[in-house]
C-alpha cells in the first residue's frame, strides 16, 4: 500500500469532527445567543443543562462545574470527606481520580480490581476493610497503613462500564462509609441493582457522582466541563457554593471555595448534544458487539471486553488485551489505524505517588492488565467496514507472530536433535 493510499484509508482512534459538523448550526446558535445576551457565566443555559442532565441520569440534582476533576473534588468535599481522611479507590484509573482525593485534603488508598471488568473488586474491598483496617472505640474505621480515618469509597466506572455497586454499597453501609461514583467515563451506563430490582444509571447510586465532559467523552464539551449528580439537596447546595468561591449569594462567602464554574457557552453546547447521547451510546454498543463478533476468530490473539449480565456498558473505550501489545500497536500504526493505552502505569507506581512507597506486586491484577491493554478505534460513526479492516490487521499480526513462534520452536527442536 502506498503512503498516500495508507493515509486516505486511515482509521482514527477517535472522531471528534463528524458530530460537530452534523450539529454545526445548532452549536453555532449557542455562541450567537451568548453574544446577544452577554450570558457567559451561569444563568439560564447552565441551569437548563443541569436540569436536563439530572433528568437523563435519574437524579434530583445536577450541578455543572468547570471540569471532571472539579466534579470529583467537590463531590468528595460536599460528601463529607475531610482533610486527613482516607478515600479508597483503584490504581488503574486516570490520575484525576486521586488528584481530587489529595486536593480534598485526603489520602488515596488502593484496592485491586476484578480482572474481567477492570473495576473495583468488591471481594478485595471486603478484604481491605476487614484485614487492613481496624475499628476504634468510637466505631470509626482506621487504616492500619496510614492510621487515618477511612471515610469514603470512590469506585471508578472504567471505560464506560459500571462497577458492581450492590456489594460495594453493602460494605459501605456496614462500615459507615460514603460512596462517591467516578462516572467520568460512564455517561448513560446502567447497572441492574438486585437491591432495588431495577436498572439504574451511572451517577444515581452513590451519595454523589462526578462526570467529565472532556471533548473525547461520550458526552463531550468543546473544552473543559464537568458535573456532579446527587439525590441529596445539601450536597447540591454545597457544590454550588464550592464552585463559586464559597458564595451563598454575591459577596457573601460561607466558606472558602474555588473558581469551578462552568461557562454558559459550554453548558449550551452540552445541552444541544445531550438529546443525541442515547443514540450515540446505542451506536457504541452496536460497534462493540460487532468487534466481539469479528474478534471471535482472533481469540488466541486478543481478549475482548467482558460485560456482566448486570451491566449495560456504553463503551467510552473498547479495550482488548494481548501479550504482544507493542508489536500489535506498531503493526496497526503502520496500517494507519489509531490505538491507545488507558492506562500504561498504575497510579501506585507513578512517580507522583512515590512517597506512598508502593512496590511492584502490591496490586498484581492492575499491574498485569496495565501491561496488556490496548484501546481500539471506538466512536459512534465507526463503520463496519472500518472494523473489519481493524480486525483483519489484528489477524494478520497474530498469524505472523504464530508463524514466527512456530519457526522458533522448530529451530530449537532441530538444535536439540543435533546437539
Amino acid at each position: 500500500m502506498s503512503v498516500a493510499n495508507n493515509r486516505s484509508n486511515s482509521i482514527p482512534f477517535l472522531d471528534l469532527i463528524t458530530p460537530h459538523v452534523e450539529l454545526e448550526q445548532e452549536l453555532t446558535e449557542v455562541f450567537r445567543k451568548a453574544l446577544q445576551t452577554a450570558g457567559f457565566i451561569g444563568g439560564p443555559m447552565v441551569e437548563d443543562f443541569e436540569a436536563a442532565f439530572a433528568s437523563f441520569c435519574g437524579t434530583s440534582y445536577s450541578v455543572a462545574v468547570g471540569s471532571g476533576t472539579d466534579a470529583l473534588r467537590f463531590a468528595l468535599t460536599a460528601g463529607g470527606v475531610k482533610p486527613g481522611d482516607v478515600v479508597v479507590t483503584v490504581p488503574n484509573t486516570f490520575i484525576a481520580t486521586t488528584e481530587a482525593i489529595s486536593q480534598a485534603g485526603a489520602l488515596p488508598e488502593f484496592v485491586d480490581v476484578d480482572e474481567r471488568t477492570y473495576n473495583l473488586d468488591p471481594a478485595r474491598l471486603a478484604e481491605y476493610l476487614a484485614n487492613q483496617c481496624t475499628v476504634n472505640d468510637e466505631g470509626r474505621l482506621v487504616s492500619r497503613r496510614s492510621s487515618r480515618f477511612v471515610t469514603a469509597v470512590l469506585p471508578v466506572h472504567l471505560y464506560g462500564q459500571m462497577a458492581d455497586m450492590d456489594p460495594i454499597l453493602d460494605l459501605a453501609e456496614r462500615y459507615r462509609l460514603t460512596v462517591i461514583e467516578d462516572a467520568c467515563q460512564a455517561h448513560g451506563a446502567e447497572y441492574f441493582s438486585q437491591k432495588h430490582n431495577r436498572w439504574m444509571k451511572a451517577g444515581s447510586i452513590g451519595r454523589a457522582a462526578a462526570f467529565s465532559f472532556y471533548p473525547g467523552k461520550n458526552l463531550g464539551a468543546c473544552g473543559e466541563a464537568g458535573a456532579v449528580t446527587s439525590n441529596d439537596a445539601s450536597i447540591a447546595e454545597k457544590i454550588k457554593m464550592l464552585r463559586d468561591h464559597g458564595q451563598a449569594k454575591k459577596y457573601y462567602h460561607d466558606m472558602e471555595g474555588y473558581n469551578g464554574r462552568l461557562d454558559a457557552i459550554q453548558a449550551g453546547l452540552l445541552r444541544v448534544k445531550l438529546p443525541h447521547l442515547a443514540k450515540w451510546n446505542a451506536q457504541r454498543r452496536e460497534r462493540a458487539a460487532e468487534y466481539n463478533r469479528l474478534l471471535q476468530s482472533a481469540e488466541d490473539a486478543v481478549v475482548v471486553p467482558y460485560e456482566p449480565s448486570w451491566s449495560r456498558a456504553v463503551y467510552h473505550l473498547y479495550v482488548v488485551r494481548t501479550a504482544a501489545r507493542e508489536g500489535l500497536m506498531n503493526h496497526l500504526k503502520t496500517a494507519a489505524i489509531g490505538t491507545g493505552i488507558h492506562y500504561p502505569i498504575p497510579l501506585h507506581l507513578q512517580k507522583a505517588y512515590a512517597e506512598m512507597h508502593h512496590q511492584t506486586g502490591d496490586f498484581p491484577i492492575a499491574e498485569k492488565v496495565a501491561k496488556e491493554i490496548v484501546s481500539l478505534p471506538m466512536f459512534p460513526k465507526l463503520t463496519a467496514e472500518q472494523q473489519k479492516r481493524v480486525v483483519l490487521e489484528i489477524l494478520n499480526f497474530s498469524s505472523r507472530v504464530l508463524k514466527k513462534n512456530a519457526e522458533g520452536e522448530r529451530a530449537l527442536s532441530l538444535a536439540d536433535r543435533t546437539a
